[in-house]
């Protein structure tokens, strides 16, 4: 019975890896009886018309019946076999035993087989349920009470029935089966074998779990009970993870951020400097191009016209950009798309490209091109760590310029407000310790990843000078306090004007009287940006 028709289903349901043993395929078991209570229809009649072929008697509830009986097939109500009605709005269905009793009797159980005789319950074979659409409630309002009546309770139950039994049943959770399903009963002609059903019963599993946990989720806004709950069922399979050979995956809906258009897969490095790109370029309303290479700002520039906004990001660090990933906040047009091509780079995003721009770009086979959808942001992150989660807000905070508090006799000049706010929306999304240095609205240099912050700005002094950039009259944004005024003595004389630091340190004061003393302006912000 090992046959390659019984091993290329197997293959067809990503089956692979399993370990099939010969008794499994002996389990091959007939569906005679079905039971279907499904939220959506689509392909639902493909299903029904295979099942009324196979002369499976099918059991069905409100309007499921109503469907399927208008396709001239004939079912049986579930009321026939509970000899009650749909009670209290259609809460109640199928909550009975004569159809649990029917689900989760064991086939290989004498005193089982005796108790479904004795109460004439019929045996059944195939489960398919699609729940409330709860998640897609949510999204579409806020009533409450219409939020409440989406969550599917016979649904689940039966879901959870069918796939305890998994023996003897096999059960299709959700619509998205519905196509391995119909190629299923189809090829094997109405049988199924053990390792089939259980596939399928990790579906299901999988199914109540996500349903669950978002309930868990709606609930817990307003509860606050700390426990920590994820359900993601989109998954992005990739090449590898960090390194080659690590495998990886990523879990989630790219769709929700940006449409891929052209390129090669996208790895798992590529992802952790989309994310970055992403969250930096959507600090900046004005036109701007950023640069990222291994998570941080190696170029960016706000100006009028893009195409001087690309080049002098490019001018940062020219160096740095070889390989790197390239955000903007408005679309690509021909000219810009020219300049861009000059240079070896993985991935562009844009919130769109002129024909032109597209053609130019996508002639390299391998360039990620990313169109950006609207900004979607998650309010929370988390990181795995020591066989735990860490947990948090997203930094949200973006201070703008009546944030800063000025805390010497000399106050930034308006140009300097605006560089000190530039560098300080690109020093938050720069690993920590994080110095940024940027004049005009132009990232100099920046020092990251430090263990000091001496060091940090001392690898900016130096990058900055690599490149040719004259620090006069240049501002310098850090991350978090400066614990010495050595920092800003640092800064001053390398041509340093203004400053901005979150402030907080016991000796806030002697970088305040350096500052103060030099003709330094200085600004405290209140908002501290690690990332680590």
């Amino acid at each position: 019975m090992e046959s390659n028709e019984k091993i290329s289903i197997f293959n067809r349901l990503n089956l692979q890896g399993a370990t099939f043993h010969k008794f499994q395929y002996m389990s091959e078991k007939r569906i005679n009886n079905a039971l279907i209570s499904v939220y959506f229809k689509d392909k639902l009649d493909e299903i029904v018309r295979i099942l009324d072929e196979l002369n499976v008697r099918i059991y069905s509830t409100g309007g499921t019946y109503s469907f399927i009986q208008n396709m001239g097939i004939n079912a049986e109500t579930v009321e026939s076999l509970t000899t009650y009605p749909s009670i209290l709005g259609g809460r109640v269905k199928t909550l009975h035993p004569s159809v649990f009793g029917g689900i989760l009797g064991r086939r290989s159980n004498d005193e089982d087989l005796r108790q479904l005789t004795q109460y004439n319950i019929p045996e059944i074979d195939l489960v398919i349920v699609d729940l409330y659409p709860f998640e897609d409630t949510l999204k579409s309002t806020d009533n409450e009470e219409e939020i409440i009546e989406k969550i599917d309770i016979g649904g689940i139950s039966l879901i959870r029935a069918a796939a305890k039994n998994f023996n003897d049943v096999l059960v299709i959770s959700s619509r998205d089966q519905y196509g391995k399903l119909i190629e299923l009963l189809r090829e094997k002609k109405g049988t199924t074998s053990l390792a089939e059903r259980k596939y399928f019963a990790a579906e299901a599993f999988k199914t109540s779990s996500g349903y669950d946990t978002a309930i868990f989720g709606y609930f817990n806004q307003t509860a606050g009970i700390d426990v920590f709950r994820e359900s993601i069922n989109t998954a992005y399979p990739l090449r590898y993870g960090e390194n080659p050979h690590q495998k990886g995956m990523f879990y989630g809906d790219t769709g929700k951020f940006f449409d891929k258009l052209h390129g090669k897969e996208i790895s798992y490095n590529n992802f952790l400097d989309i994310d970055s790109a992403l969250s930096l370029i959507d600090e900046f309303h004005e036109t701007t191009y950023v640069v990222i290479k291994h998570n941080n700002a190696c170029g960016a520039a706000s100006r009028p016209d893009p195409s001087d906004a690309w080049k002098d990001a490019l001018a940062c660090d020219p160096v740095s950009a070889y390989g790197g990933v390239i955000a903007t906040n408005v679309p690509v047009g021909d000219e810009v798309a020219a300049e861009i091509d000059r240079i070896f780079f993985e991935i562009i995003i844009a919130p769109g490209f002129s024909d032109k721009a597209f053609e130019i770009l996508s002639q390299k086979k391998n360039r990620i091109i990313l169109r950006r959808k609207e900004k979607a942001v998650n309010l929370f992150q988390f990181r795995s760590l020591l066989d735990g989660v860490l947990w948090q807000e997203r930094d949200l905070s973006t201070e703008m310029a009546g944030d800063m508090k000025p805390v010497t006799p000399k106050v930034p000049l308006p140009a300097e407000t605006d560089d000190l706010v530039f560098a300080n929306k690109i020093v938050k999304h720069s690993k920590s310790n994080a110095i940024v240095l940027a004049r005009n609205k132009q990232l100099c240099a920046s020092g990251i990843g430090q263990t000091s912050r001496v060091d940090a700005l001392r690898q900016a002094i130096e990058k900055a000078h690599t490149f040719g950039f004259d620090l006069n009259g240049a501002v310098m944004a850090s991350d978090a306090f400066f614990p010495f005024s050595d920092s800003v003595e640092i800064a001053h004389k390398a041509g340093i004007t203004a400053i901005v630091q979150p402030g907080g340190s016991v000796r806030d004061q002697d970088s305040v009287d350096y500052c103060s003393s030099n003709n330094v302006a200085m600004v405290f912000t209140g908002k501290r940006h690690f990332k680590h």
